[in-house]
């Protein structure tokens, strides 16, 4: 059953990078970037979850990862507020 879960959180991630995919194909924002490539990052590290039974979700090497997602998305948000000049 954790497998299954795992898998989820992880294609639900991958479908929001691709919806935030779609906005900077018709925008160009950056801010859309960052966050597809943040979702990006948190699907690709629910995948390793799952395929490797040893990785448990307390292991530091996890939260380094969702550090740097969760830091690409407070750099969307940052950029985003910049003012111009």
């Amino acid at each position: 059953m954790h497998e299954i879960l795992v898998g989820g959180i992880a294609v639900a991630a991958f479908a929001a990078g691709l919806f935030f995919l779609r906005y900077w194909r018709s925008s160009k924002d950056p801010f859309f970037l960052y966050l597809m490539a943040s979702f990006w990052l948190q699907s690709i590290s629910q995948l390793v979850v799952g395929w490797t039974r040893s990785w448990n979700e307390d292991t530091p090497a996890l939260y380094v990862v969702r550090v740097l997602a969760y830091g690409l998305i407070l750099l969307a948000i940052w950029t985003k507020n910049q003012k111009p000049g």
